[in-house]
């Protein structure tokens, strides 16, 4: 029996008789059951970083640089000190002391390099918001007013923020590194340039990306509580990875790891922005070290805007070679990326360029390719991961690329993606950048997109449309998203982020199960997942399941919440967890009521006869009898109602997932102004456990997609001047803006697991930009016009229709 028929069977088993209530037949895998822990959220209960009290608490504001390159002649603390409240005032080289610089690199991304970097700045000042000294004080309000009475006077240094200019290198941000390059790397298979040779069109595009930022609804946050009796820390933070933290501060902080807590309670939003490590968290840990007292930083929004990681600019040349008949024959790739003044540290800014250069071409079966990436520093905020890393670059060049072929070819852009997407039945498949793909489902997701969207009575109301002067456009976007990575993602590169999740069940005498799972719930529905997969395995409805994240000092370890991988991974070792512990109580049981336990089940929190379905004794009996009554089994019985579990997949070095995005706009030509009218998704992410939050979270990734294609941009002078770093100037999309999102399924378990779950996270990001942006350019098609730079604006529209200069 394999993995998946055993959990099928399990299910079965777990039914009385069959019925279509999940709350009933016990089976709760695949069912849309509301999240656990949104009551408590509506019912404004939840326990936000900010909310969190405990005596003697410091408050820390930074002052931050305003110049974008500048070398720090001197710091007047002297009147800060005398403010009112003010219980310390130090520069970074007073922080230095109890915290050490870092590094952000990784072994197996070959020639990566970054300066060092210190919590609070000591010489220069290499971006506008690097802090450059801390003010700690009994309230946020004096920390704030004592930081406008620090002096700091600066020499303005030459500022790099141009990609172009910064690869050329004629200003150097880091002069002990010779240039800006922090990462190159190219790629090419054999045969590209004969079949390049051989094409019988070659089409060629280049992409502009604007970097952008997550706007999370809760700013970045920590409260950091040093006990110097025994060398310890507690730290509250609102981050993606515990575990991660606490290595990093034990090392950098020089505290044990057993002595180091990291606690994360509930999280308003992530989206990648919260799973690297931020120099003024570092710094307000050092702090509560050097003060002996806890202490507490909350960005404001400002902060945010200057602090916060950005990501995605990129300009991305791209080619495609092509038969006449529509053959794909293979892509060719240069991308240029600029990533601030540091690599961030642990994950490194190299990923998202590399994420572009494995992931481009993606869902077609060309044999060759060329790939060419350079990262450069540059004096603005820094880039990093971002939710769905690299994917929307690569889907968008990709997607955008293959559409402009299709238009050279005058073939339908869906009917060239068919003859082109990787067969259904190919798999397992090995991609030219060497990418290993299990089973993907492109056909089947194609098929039912069409389908769904009626893409032929479109395509027929888009021309009776043009007749009349109105311009709508149809965009499509096949995608791969990388999901449930393995230890070749970081730990092959000397990261010390784990890949493997564990999961703790226990049953209480009560009858209640806990679960206890490394994976950080950040707002996306977990936890309801975990507890789904508990009450499925375990035989209790899901009111009997508690589930407990992001505490180092209770959870098993784990890499927490990044990479679409906590459902994949962290419930893997639930279900591997809950069937332990059923096997465990059934073996309780079986001694409490001397019966065979081959003949027992336990359904709806009771244990039966599996054969007559008869109650024999509930759940809590058993938990009654093991914990307070063992004299009453046999003497050489142990109950052991408490069981770990942990799971890695080592099979592939990703489970990847499969869709297909569309979009349907409307753009009037005299003002450029674009109506999303629907968008459509159909992914495949493995088994849908709860279909409800899947769909939440491709439809939340849409819009998140849409936000960075049509509206959202970082926008800089020459100086490196954030000139939008508000919410009065920073666009993000509004419901009011966004289309109806139409989101189906196609099921295609991973093997790898026995739950067969894969991500769905990041795919809605990974493909929207794309659809939308052929969508558009589908709409321009009969006037000649086509835009490339996102995001959109009407007046990048109007200038490609010539409109305006």
């Amino acid at each position: 029996m394999n993995a998946r028929n055993e959990l099928d069977v399990l299910a079965e088993d777990s039914r009385a008789k069959p019925q279509a209530d999940s709350r009933v037949d016990g089976r709760f895998i695949g069912k849309r059951v509301p999240r656990s822990g949104a009551r408590k959220l509506l019912q404004g209960r939840g326990a936000y970083l900010d909310d969190i009290r405990v005596p003697r608490l410091g408050h820390v504001v930074f002052v931050r640089s305003p110049h974008a390159h500048a070398r720090i002649v001197s710091i007047d603390l002297d009147e800060a000190r005398k403010a009112p409240g003010v219980i310390a005032a130090v520069d970074g080289r007073a922080v230095a002391e109890f915290c050490t610089p870092w590094v952000g690199v990784l072994g197996h991304l070959k020639g990566i390099r970054s300066a060092p970097q210190h919590a609070v700045a000591i010489e220069r000042a290499c971006w506008q918001g690097e802090a450059v000294a801390a003010v700690v004080a009994e309230t946020r309000r004096q920390a704030e007013d004592a930081a406008e009475l620090v002096v700091v006077d600066y020499e303005a240094l030459p500022v790099v923020t141009e990609m172009a200019a910064a690869l050329s290198g004629e200003v150097v941000i880091h002069p002990e590194l010779g240039d800006n390059l922090c990462f190159h790397r190219e790629l090419v298979t054999d045969g590209f340039d004969e079949a390049f040779a051989r094409a019988d069109l070659v089409v060629e595009k280049t992409y502009d990306f604007a970097r952008h930022t997550g706007v999370t609804t809760e700013p970045r946050a920590i409260l950091a509580d040093y006990n110097p009796a025994d060398h310890s820390i507690t730290v509250y933070q609102a981050t993606q990875a515990p575990h991660m933290m606490q290595d990093i501060f034990s090392r950098h902080l020089g505290i044990a790891e057993s002595n180091v807590r990291v606690i994360c309670k509930d999280v308003g939003g992530s989206f990648g922005i919260k799973v690297h490590v931020y120099p003024d968290e570092m710094a307000t840990a050092a702090l509560s070290v050097m003060l002996r007292r806890p202490v507490k930083f909350v960005a404001d929004r400002a902060e945010s805007f200057i602090t916060d990681i950005h990501a995605r600019e990129h300009r991305v040349r791209i080619r495609l070679a092509c038969t006449k008949s529509g053959d794909m024959l293979g892509f060719d790739l240069d991308d240029l990326t600029g990533i601030g003044p540091y690599s961030v540290y642990p994950r490194t800014s190299g990923i998202e360029g590399n994420q572009v250069v494995n992931l481009t071409g993606g869902p077609y079966k060309h044999q060759q390719y060329r790939a060419a990436l350079d990262v450069v520093f540059t004096n603005k905020n820094v880039t990093c991961q971002y939710r769905a890393v690299g994917h929307p670059i690569a889907v968008a060049v990709t997607e955008g690329i293959v559409d402009e072929a299709a238009r050279a070819l005058d073939m339908d852009p869906a009917e060239f993606r068919r003859r082109n997407l990787i067969a259904d039945d190919a798999y397992p498949y090995t991609f030219p950048s060497g990418l290993k793909f299990e089973k993907l489902s492109h056909h089947q997701c194609l098929d039912k997109l069409l389908a769904a969207m009626d893409y032929d009575g479109l395509r027929a109301e888009q021309r009776r449309l043009r007749e009349q002067g109105v311009y709508r456009g149809i965009g499509l976007a096949a995608m791969i998203e990388v999901t449930n990575p393995s230890p070749a993602f970081y730990g092959v590169g000397g990261a010390r982020i784990s890949a493997q999740d564990g999961a703790t069940i226990r049953l209480d005498p009560a009858g209640m199960i806990n679960v206890m799972v490394s994976v950080t719930e950040q707002g996306q529905g977990t936890e309801a997942v975990f507890a789904q997969v508990a009450a499925t395995v375990v035989g209790v409805g899901v009111d009997k399941v508690r589930v407990v994240t992001g505490d180092t000092g209770v959870t098993p370890y784990g890499g927490g919440t990044w990479a679409s991988r906590g459902a994949g991974i962290g419930g893997e070792a639930v279900l591997q967890a809950g069937k332990a512990l059923r096997s465990n109580i059934l073996d309780v049981a079986a001694a409490i009521l001397e019966r065979d336990k081959a003949g027992l089940d336990l359904r709806q929190g009771n244990i039966v006869d599996k054969a007559t379905s008869e109650v024999l004794t509930s759940l809590a009996e058993v938990g009654r009898v093991a914990y307070f009554r063992p004299d009453t089994l046999p003497m050489d019985f142990q109950s052991e109602l408490t069981v770990t579990r942990h799971y890695t997949p080592r099979e592939y070095g990703f489970t990847f997932t499969n869709g297909i995005q569309a979009s349907l706009v409307e753009v009037d030509v005299e003002t450029g102004f674009v109506t999303l009218l629907r968008h459509w998704c159909v992914e495949d992410c493995g088994t849908v456990i709860n279909p409800m939050l899947v769909d939440e979270q491709i439809r939340g990734g849409i819009v998140q997609g849409i936000g960075g294609a049509m509206l959202e941009e970082c926008l800089y002078d020459e100086n490196g001047q954030m000139l939008n770093g508000s919410m009065a100037d920073y666009l993000v999309p509004m419901s009011t803006e966004m289309p109806d999102i139409d989101v189906l399924h196609v099921e295609t378990p991973t093997q790898t697991s026995e739950l067969g779950a894969k991500g769905a996270g990041e795919a809605g990001t990974a493909g929207a930009p794309a659809a939308v942006m052929n969508a558009i350019n589908d709409a321009l098609a009969p006037l000649g016009a086509n835009v490339s730079e996102q995001p959109f604006t009407p007046a990048r529209i109007l200038r490609a229709l010539g409109r305006i200069r």
